[in-house]
């Protein structure tokens, strides 16, 4: 029999006796409440009995002490009984909303009787006592009609105490037995369970299971350490222990023919491996600077045995630079022209020697070397240069993979050339020039952030009456006059600070580490140079551009970087105010607002 038959065969009878054995022990819980609940019911009706009893006899002790001594508190303690007598009404209703058979309703009725005539006789001695008719109290509260009644009131609360008794005490047996009976079913359930756990424990696990496990685990682990010579023995159990078996000896027949096979494939593998990690970083890259030191990194671990650099194309587009080398190749060259290398002008990879023509950027190298163009949506942006080391043929798998992986780093160099175009067309005007206004926001922000001891200035520019050249020469002019403030702004500035086209014919510069003093003598000398440039557009003189400019600096009190663009926009258009053509700092502002409110 399979071992999941067995186990789903013990796990059905484990779920039925432990059922079972659940379903008694609610059952006994259920007989221990009905037990504790008939000896709270025996210990109430008890108690009430007791109570009556008491109550009749209390009270005709003070009846009878009044009657005797005269004494004014005994009267006061029947009267109190009295009341007390009156909540018996209380007990009785009490007795009557228990389950009472009907011996011991008689029971309890005859007692209710007696005690009302006892109540009505003790009433009557009473009435002769205060009357002052001593003796005749007496003779009734001693008498024989009394004794009668008292003894004909205890009897029957006597007889009902027994009746409870007896009756309590079968329920109390019976409750008992059948919760010892629940009980034992319960524990007998729960051996059986254990019975059962143990056995399936021995029979399936250890015989069936553990001691098969054990043989085969030294096999298990020789073949886990990839030792395919380890013999299998033959199993033909029909269970999983022998599906077990036959699956080891496929799986080490099976190993010694991937063994075969892994040790063709593993170089291949490592350099497939090494040449995907370096595509992952290449995606990544940012720059050409971390592209070369990608490439410089993981080729030589794909080709241990091959040398080369990497070269691309210089910013005008007429030649090649170097930017990484690996494993340090013979050729030296740090640039060429493109028509220098046969690659770049087949648009191809070229292998140099073998029968071929060599490149000419190729100097005193004796080993068998391969240029690779880095191609990207037509256009050549480099080329990837090997050389083969220790005189070894290059094998036509791995000029597969360096072709592959000229493809891939071609098309990282395109990606990190685009990022760079967008960032810039992202960043600056595209008519000056000149850093846009989402730079300057970001940089005083930035601003904001820095060390507080810093110093910045700021420089507010705007053009003196731009419309004037829009409207008389055309926007063309207009366009040139802003293109020719820009280029002054730069050449003023030259490495000071940074110039912004903040909107318009408005522009800025922020000033690092200058002081107000210091940031107005630059836009002082940035209006005149200005102002002294002759402009002409198509053989028309425009006469003298002038701009205003307002100066705001953090070393002036009030003044911070949170403001600073603020403080240096209204000194702006105050210079704007007084007339135009010139430089205003926020602190003469401030200073003039004063004295005008002085006045």
């Amino acid at each position: 029999m399979r071992i999941s038959t067995i186990t789903n065969w013990a796990y059905g009878a484990t779920v039925l006796l432990t059922a079972l054995s659940g379903f008694a022990f609610i059952n006994s819980g259920r007989a221990v409440a009905d037990e504790r609940v008939a000896v709270e019911e025996r210990w109430r009706l008890d108690d009430l009995g007791d109570r009556l009893g008491l109550a009749a006899e209390e009270r005709s002790d003070e009846a009878r002490l009044f009657a005797m001594r005269g004494a004014a508190r005994h009267l006061q303690a029947f009267r109190y009984e009295e009341r007390v007598a009156r909540s018996r009404e209380h007990v009785f209703q009490s007795l009557r909303l228990h389950s009472l058979t009907m011996p011991e309703t008689a029971a309890m009725k005859e007692a209710e009787r007696n005690l009302d005539a006892l109540d009505a006789l003790e009433l009557q001695a009473i009435d002769r006592a205060e009357h002052g008719q001593q003796d005749l109290a007496r003779s009734i509260l001693f008498g024989a009609d009394h004794e009668r009644l008292q003894t004909a009131v205890l009897d029957p609360i006597a007889r009902f105490r027994a009746l409870i008794d007896a009756r309590t005490g079968i329920e109390l047996g019976l409750a008992s037995r059948r919760a010892d009976l629940y009980a034992d079913i319960a524990r007998a359930m729960l051996v059986a369970t254990a019975a059962l756990f143990l056995g399936v424990l021995y029979f399936v696990l250890r015989r069936r299971v553990a001691m098969p496990l054990k043989r085969m685990t030294g096999i298990v682990m020789r073949l886990a350490r990839q030792d395919y010579t380890v013999e299998v023995p033959a199993d033909c159990r029909r269970d999983e222990i022998g599906d077990m078996t036959q699956a080891i000896n496929v799986f080490r027949e099976n190993g010694l023919a991937r063994e075969r096979l892994e040790a063709e494939r593993a170089a291949e593998q490592r350099a497939k491996d090494t040449i995907l990690q370096m595509m992952y970083r290449l995606q990544a890259a940012d720059n050409l600077v971390e592209l070369a030191e990608v490439v410089s990194c993981f080729v030589p671990q794909a080709f241990p045995d091959i040398a080369g650099h990497l070269y691309v194309m210089d910013p005008v587009g007429q030649g090649m630079t170097l930017a990484g080398s690996w494993l340090a190749p013979q050729s030296k060259t740090v640039s060429f022209p493109i028509n220098a290398c046969w690659s770049l002008r087949r648009g191809r990879a070229h292998m140099n020697g073998g029968g071929d023509l060599p490149c000419t950027h190729i100097h005193d190298v004796d080993a068998l070397t391969l240029c690779l163009p880095l191609i990207a949506q037509g256009d050549t942006i480099g080329v990837l240069y090997f050389e083969q080391r220790h005189g070894q043929p290059m094998s036509a798998a791995a000029r597969l993979y360096l072709e592959l992986m000229a493809e891939n780093i071609g098309l990282a160099l395109a990606n990190v050339r685009l990022r760079g175009q967008l960032t810039d067309l992202a960043c600056r005007d595209s008519l000056t020039g000149l850093l846009n206004r989402r730079c300057l926001d970001e940089m005083v922000r930035s601003m904001a952030h820095a060390d507080e001891a810093r110093a910045f200035g700021c420089l507010m520019i705007d053009i003196d009456h731009f419309k004037h050249f829009n409207d008389d020469f055309g926007h063309d002019a207009g366009d040139m006059v802003m293109r020719h403030v820009a280029e002054m702004m730069m050449e003023t500035v030259d490495g000071l600070g940074q110039t912004y086209r903040f909107g318009g014919e408005e522009f800025a510069i922020l000033l690092p580490d200058s002081s107000e003093a210091e940031a107005a003598g630059l836009a002082e000398r940035l209006r005149r140079q200005i102002r002294t440039a002759p402009l002409s557009h198509r053989g028309r003189v425009l006469g003298n551009v002038t701009v205003s400019i307002g100066v705001a600096a953090t070393d002036v009190p009030g003044s911070s970087a949170t403001n600073l663009m603020a403080h240096a926009d209204a000194a702006l258009l105050e210079a704007k105010a007084m007339g135009r053509d010139r430089v205003l700092r926020m602190s003469d502002l401030v200073a003039r607002q004063k004295s005008d409110l002085a006045a």
